[in-house]
C-alpha cells in the first residue's frame, strides 16, 4: 500500500512538521512518502504531481491557510482517481468535523486532534480488518452515516520517535525553516486560539530535545522555529535551554514564542550577558492593552511587566522582538484600538505585527460571536468583518494601517525617516500610519505595485500635500535611508542630486587625499581613489547626521557632505560617514 502525506505550505521555505511526526510514528510498519507544496502552485500541477505518484492512501494536512485550496485539489484528484482512499486531519479539520465529513464528500477519514496514534491505528485497519469504529480519534463514513468515534487519551510523548532525522530533509535544512517542539500545550485560555483548548503542558525528553537540536545544527539547518505556545513557562527549563543554545549555536537562528510578562528577571539577566547578538528571536503576543478586552477573552496579562521584559529585552541590543497586535477583539474599538497600537509601538519592537480576529472553530470567541455582535468570513480564514462597537468601515481602516506598517517599518527599508517622522511630525504612530495608508488608498497605490524607490517618492509625495514641515531634513534622511537600502552602488536616484558633476568630482578628490577629514574609521578603509567611484556615493544634507544620531536635536546651521561606502565583500553591505562642508571643495 503506498502512502502519501501531503500539505500546503504558505511559503516554499515554510516544512510541516506535523508530517514528520506522523511518518515518524509510523516507523517501519507502513512506507510514507511527504509531498509538500505551497498555496500559491496552479492546482491542476498538484493533481498531476499526485497523480503520478499513484498513492492508495493520500493524507493532507489542513489548517486555516490551506483549506480551500486542499479542497480543489481533493475533489479534482478524486474524480481522475474515486478508489483513493484520502485522509484529513490538522487543527482545521479536528472541530466541527462532521460538517467536514458533509461538505468534502471525497473525503473518506478525518483524524481528529492528536495524529500520530490515531493515523497509524487507522492504517492498520484499512489493511487488515477496517473495524474504523475501533480506532479512536477517528470520523469515517458508514455507507452514507458519518461516524464520530470518541476521543483519543493523550500520547505520552516519550512514545512518539523524533521527526528530525530523515535523510531526504537533510539537502534542504539551509534554505528552509525547521520548525521544532519541546513542549505540547498551553498553560493559559484566550478564547481566541485552540490552544486554550488543551489543557496542561506536556514536555519531550529534555536528553531528546537536545540530541536532535545539535543534529539539525551540524546538518546545517539555519532557522529553526520553536512552536511550543509558551517556550518561558518553566524558568529553569528555559535557562537550561538557552544556555544551551547559546553554548552550541554555530550560527544557527533561534525564534521563541515567549509571554513576556512572566519572563523572570535572572533570565533576562542571563540573556543580556551571555545571548551573542543575533541569535535568538522573540515573538510575543500582546494582542491588546485594553484591560476589560482581555478579561472578556480571559487573557490574564500584565502589560507593566510586559513593557518592562520587552523594554529590558531591547536595551542589552542582543535580541529582536516581533510583537502581535489583534485588532477586533471584544470591547475594542477603532479608539482603543488605537491606543493598543502606540502603546505597544511605543515599546520600540523590530517588528509589529497587526493581525485581525479570525473565528476560528473550537474557540470561545465563535461560540460567543452572536454575543458581541461579530460578523464574519463563512469560509476560512474567518476573519471578522465587523461588531457592535467596530464597524467594517473601521476595519477597512485598520487594514490601510497594516498595510503601509509593514512596507514602511517591518521591512526595515527607511529607519532612519520613520522614526523622525513618528516624533516629530504626527501625534502618534498610529496616527502616521493611517494617514498615510488613506492617502495610499485615495490614489489606487493599492492595485499596482511598486519597486523600492516607488516607496520613496510616495511616502515624499504624501508629505509633501499635507504641508509636512523641515522637508528638507526629512529629505536628508530618505537619502540616507536610500543608500543603506542597498547592498551595492545603486546606480539609479529618486532625487535631482544636489551636487553637480563638477562638485562631485572635487569631493571625491578631498576625500581620497585627506581621508582622516571623514568621520568614524573611513581612513583605515584605505580605498584607492581609482576605486572610489566604484564603492562611494556622497550626497549634501542639510544638517549635522552625527550630531542628530547622537542627540535627536536638529542642527541645521551646518550642513554635512554624506559619504555612503559600499563594501564588495562578504556579500555587500553599506556604511555611513560624514564630513564637514566647511572648506571650498578643491582645497
Amino acid at each position: 500500500m503506498k502512502i502519501i502525506l501531503s500539505t500546503l505550505n504558505a511559503k516554499y521555505i515554510h516544512t510541516s512538521l506535523a508530517l514528520r511526526y506522523l511518518k515518524a510514528f509510523c516507523g517501519n510498519d507502513f512506507d510514507v512518502e511527504i509531498t509538500e507544496y505551497t498555496i500559491k502552485d496552479p492546482a491542476m500541477n498538484i493533481v498531476s504531481d499526485l497523480y503520478q505518484k499513484a498513492p492508495d492512501v493520500l493524507g493532507f494536512s489542513c489548517y486555516i491557510w490551506n483549506i480551500e485550496e486542499t479542497i480543489q485539489i481533493i475533489r479534482m484528484i478524486k474524480k481522475v482517481r474515486p478508489e483513493l482512499l484520502i485522509v484529513l486531519g490538522g487543527p482545521e479539520v479536528s472541530y466541527d468535523t462532521e460538517y467536514w465529513m458533509q461538505r468534502i464528500p471525497e473525503v473518506d477519514f478525518i483524524v481528529m486532534g492528536e495524529g500520530e496514534e490515531t493515523f497509524h491505528h487507522l492504517l492498520q485497519e484499512i489493511t487488515m480488518t477496517r473495524k474504523y469504529h475501533f480506532v479512536y480519534g477517528a470520523a469515517y463514513r458508514k455507507g452514507a452515516e458519518i461516524v464520530l468515534n470518541p476521543g483519543r487519551p493523550k500520547l505520552k510523548l516519550s512514545d512518539i520517535p523524533t521527526p528530525h532525522r530523515f535523510a531526504e530533509d537533510l539537502p534542504s535544512l539551509g534554505n528552509r525553516v525547521v520548525y521544532f517542539e519541546t513542549s505540547r500545550g498551553c498553560p493559559f485560555s484566550c478564547q481566541f486560539c485552540l490552544s486554550s483548548i488543551e489543557v496542561g503542558v506536556r514536555y519531550f525528553d529534555m536528553d531528546r530535545t537536545k540530541s536532535d537540536l545539535l543534529f539539525l545544527i551540524d546538518s546545517g539547518a539555519k532557522l529553526i522555529k520553536f512552536v511550543d505556545r509558551t517556550f518561558n513557562i518553566k524558568r529553569d527549563y528555559a535557562l537550561e535551554m538557552f544556555d544551551f543554545l547559546i553554548r552550541n549555536h554555530r550560527g544557527t537562528v533561534f525564534q521563541f514564542e515567549i509571554t513576556a510578562d512572566i519572563m523572570r528577571p535572572e533570565v533576562l539577566d542571563f540573556l543580556a550577558e551571555n545571548a551573542p547578538p543575533g541569535i535568538f528571536r522573540f515573538e510575543i503576543g500582546v494582542q491588546s492593552t485594553n484591560d476589560l478586552t482581555n478579561e472578556l477573552v480571559q487573557r490574564r496579562q500584565n502589560f507593566t511587566k510586559l513593557a518592562r521584559t520587552v523594554s529590558k529585552v531591547k536595551a542589552s541590543g542582543k535580541i529582536d522582538q516581533h510583537l502581535d497586535l489583534i485588532a477586533g477583539l471584544p470591547e475594542e474599538d477603532y479608539a482603543s484600538f488605537r491606543k493598543t497600537f502606540n502603546d505597544v509601538f511605543a515599546l520600540g519592537p523590530e517588528e509589529l505585527q497587526l493581525g485581525f480576529l479570525k473565528m476560528l472553530r473550537g474557540t470561545g470567541m465563535r461560540q460567543d460571536a452572536e454575543k458581541y455582535g461579530y460578523v464574519y468570513m463563512d469560509h476560512a480564514p474567518y476573519e471578522i468583518l465587523g461588531n457592535d462597537i467596530l464597524p467594517f468601515t473601521d476595519l477597512i481602516r485598520i487594514k490601510r494601517v497594516e498595510d503601509v506598517l509593514e512596507k514602511y517599518w517591518n521591512a526595515h527599508r527607511m529607519d532612519h525617516t520613520m522614526n523622525y517622522l513618528i516624533k516629530r511630525e504626527f501625534a502618534s504612530a498610529f496616527d502616521f500610519f493611517q494617514e498615510f495608508g488613506d492617502y495610499w488608498e485615495e490614489r489606487g497605490w493599492q492595485k499596482i505595485g511598486h519597486q523600492l524607490e516607488d516607496l520613496f517618492t510616495r511616502l515624499r509625495a504624501f508629505l509633501l500635500d499635507r504641508g509636512t514641515l523641515q522637508m528638507d531634513v526629512i529629505e536628508g534622511l530618505m537619502k540616507l535611508d536610500y543608500f543603506l537600502g542597498h547592498k551595492y552602488r545603486p546606480r539609479k536616484i529618486w532625487w535631482e542630486f544636489s551636487l553637480s558633476r563638477e562638485e562631485q568630482s572635487d569631493y571625491m578628490k578631498l576625500i581620497a587625499d585627506h581621508p582622516e577629514r571623514v568621520t568614524g574609521d573611513f581612513s583605515s578603509i584605505n580605498i584607492a581613489k581609482k576605486d572610489l567611484q566604484k564603492h562611494v556615493m556622497i550626497e549634501r544634507l542639510p544638517f549635522q547626521l552625527e550630531h542628530y544620531l547622537q542627540s535627536g536635536i536638529v542642527d541645521a546651521e551646518e550642513q554635512e557632505l554624506l559619504i555612503i561606502f559600499y563594501r564588495l565583500d562578504a556579500g555587500g553591505s553599506a556604511e555611513f560617514y560624514t564630513m564637514p562642508i566647511r572648506q571650498p571643495a578643491a582645497t
